[in-house]
Parts: C-alpha cells; structure tokens; sequence
C-alpha cells in the first residue's frame, strides 16, 4: 500500500480524513485516490499545475475542469480525443459518487442516498423553494457529536469527505437537475445534511473555496450556511478567516444543564461560551448568526427557556428559527398549537424569530433516516435471500 502511494501521501490522506487508514481497510485505497487525484479537490490553478506535470497543456485542463462541474465522467468528454481520456484515468478520477436512491416529496423535495466509492453512503437534500433551490449537504459519513435528536450520528463517525466528496454532492445535484455551469440548477447551500462541518474544518474550508471558484459552480459565500453544534474554537477560526457565509448554530437551549441532556458538546463549552464566539464573528463578517432550536416538549419550550434566550441572545445580532422536531424515539416534538405559543413568547420579548417550514415530511425527512432505512431494507433483503 505505502509502496504504491508512497508513505508521505498516506501520511498526508490520514491527515485529511481525520484518523489512521490502517484502521480502515476496505476504503484506504480509494480515499487515497481521491484525496490526491480527484478533479473536484482541485481548483482551477491546481488542475493546471497537475496537467503540466504530465506534460499537458492548460487549455486541456480547463477543458476537463469543465467537464468534471458537469458530473461527467472520461468516456463522456466528447471533445476529448480517446487517448487523452485513457492517460487521463491513470492519473486522475472524476466521479465520487453515485445515486443509489431518490425520494420525490409532495413539496418537490427531493433527498438523494448517494453511494461513495468505498461504498459509504450519505444523504443529500434539495429544497425547491419559490425563491431559489437550496442544497442541504453531508460532511461526514455519520457524526461523532452523539445530539440525541439527531439519527445521522447514530453509529458514530466513519470517517470525514474530502473536500472533493462534499462539492461532488452539488455537482450531482445540479446535472441530475438539468443544471450546467451557465445555468446553475442551485442557488443556495446548506452545510445541515450528515456531519459536523467544523469537525471536519479544513475540508469544508476548501469546499468553500472550491464551489465560489468563478470558473465553477460560483456560488456565493452570501448563499452559504454553515451548520455547527458548537465547536466554539473552530467558529473563532472560520471568523479569522473572514469569509462571507452564514454561520448557524444549533442552540435548543438557553441553560447548560438541559443543553447537556441532549448535546453531548455541551459538556465543553458553555452557552456564554458559545455566545461570545458569535459576537465575535459577526464583529469579524458582520453577518447574522441563525440559531437553531428544536422544539422539544416539556424541555425547552417553557415561559422561562424564552426569558433566558432573550438574556443571552440580548446583545448578539441574530435570528431564531423554530424547528419542529422530526420523529424521535429519544425526544417528543410540539404540536402546531405549542410551537406558535413559544413563537408568540418569543416575538413579544422584541426576539427576531420565524417558524422554520417542515420539506419533506414524507420522504424520511430527518437528517439520517433515509440511509438508516436504505441499509436495514438491505439487510433483511441479504437474510431473506439466504
């Protein structure tokens, strides 16, 4: 393995992808590909130079970054001559997934089960929304924050995508739409699907950087939110880099100890922690900040949780949206009736705070129910055919 890679590039992929390959077996070799040949990890300038070192011209790079936005793989690089896409697989892959599954909703959501190459699968989601498509996208293949509301986490981390996985999820979104880089199919992103993305900071940092590239899908930092659940020092770091995306933080509770219950970072960092790290970047973007808060009955949906979210959000420019809980075996949601009492609560104490619309109930709405399901069909589908 090292010997065909070469040990500093399996050095490098363990940096990038969070942890020791020799630990994963069955999909070292395939990440170890992509961390260094996949044509969405590199960005325009960077194709060039991987071009030149096998001896082929800029314009045949530009030419295949192109293609490579189109989710187009080798054999479809029409105005490619044949032995140019044969050298080109030697050196160089272009897809990083595939659709396994598709779920169409009644709203027109769509949600996406894409399978990797090491046969990892993620969700993808596209919002249609009168304003524009919104792409909610993975990070991670599962999560290590262990949110109990949350299904995606349920069996922990696997491991981090690449920056080229992540912008992959909204090349594919964008072709199987229709879309192409001159009339782009999405319009806004959402870093909300599996995943922490500041736990997998410099991947998601570089996917930043990847799909705003102006010879790419250039889609606006403006039209990006990036999710957390609160890693406090990475939110410091992202602000230091002075992007112009949105930043979102899932809060569900004003007070540390019920925010323990349910968030497992919550024994890391406090909620005046948290707080602080907002001010200071929106002091940095002088961008909103969104707080996220499911509604969970009985726990914080109380006339003292809107009290204390006033005391703490007092001095923070920022938005509440209102969440309503997705099925849980762990937690029980609101009804329509509770949620726009706490709502009404809310605006009252002079918050700024909207009702979050509920896409695609019915397609396994929640973040990691579709994967879950998908796997446990198969499952029973491998016994029964034993």
């Amino acid at each position: 393995m090292t010997k065909f890679f070469g040990y500093s590039k399996v050095l490098q992929a363990e940096n990038l992808c969070g942890f020791k390959l020799k630990r994963r077996k069955k999909w070292r070799k395939e990440i170890l590909k992509e961390v260094h040949m996949n044509l969405l990890s590199l960005n325009l300038t960077e194709t060039i130079e991987k071009f030149k070192k096998i001896n082929l011209p800029s314009y045949r790079a530009k030419q295949v970054f192109a293609w490579a936005r189109k989710f187009t793989d080798f054999d479809n690089m029409s105005d490619l001559p044949k032995d140019l896409r044969a050298r080109l697989k030697e050196h160089f892959t272009s897809i990083l997934l595939a659709s396994e599954k598709e779920l169409v909703s009644k709203d027109g959501t769509v949600k996406y089960l894409f399978k990797l190459n090491d046969n990892n699968l993620i969700e993808t989601v596209l919002l249609k929304q009168s304003y524009g498509n919104t792409l909610c996208i993975s990070t991670q293949v599962g999560c290590r924050m262990g949110c109990v509301f949350c299904q995606s986490g349920a069996n922990g981390l696997i491991r981090n995508l690449t920056a080229g996985e992540i912008h992959a999820q909204a090349v594919a979104v964008n072709a199987l739409n229709g879309g192409n880089l001159e009339n782009r199919k999405i319009t806004n992103i959402v870093l909300m699907g599996i995943g922490e993305p500041l736990d997998n900071f410099d991947n998601t940092v570089k996917f930043l950087r990847l799909i705003g590239e102006e010879s790419g899908l250039n889609i606006s930092m403006r039209n990006i939110t990036v999710s957390t659940c609160g890693l406090k020092d990475k939110i410091i770091e992202l602000a230091d880099l002075n992007f112009q995306c949105n930043l979102a933080l899932s809060l569900h509770s004003p007070f540390d100890k019920i925010r323990k219950q349910i968030m497992p970072i919550a024994n890391k960092y406090t909620v005046l922690e948290l707080t602080e790290s907002l001010k200071y970047y929106f002091e940095k973007t002088k961008r909103r900040v969104l707080i996220e808060y499911a509604l969970i009955d009985n726990l914080n949906n109380r006339q003292e949780d809107a009290e204390e979210l006033k005391n703490l959000l007092k001095d923070l420019c920022c938005h509440i949206n209102l969440i309503n809980l997705n099925e849980n075996k762990n937690l029980k949601g609101v009804s329509d009736e509770k949620a726009l009492e706490f709502l009404t609560i809310l605006q009252n104490l002079g918050l700024s705070v909207t009702m979050r619309k509920k896409s695609g109930s019915d397609i396994e709405g929640a973040c990691g129910q579709l994967k879950s399901k998908f796997v446990k069909d198969s499952d029973a589908i491998g016994r029964d055919s034993k």
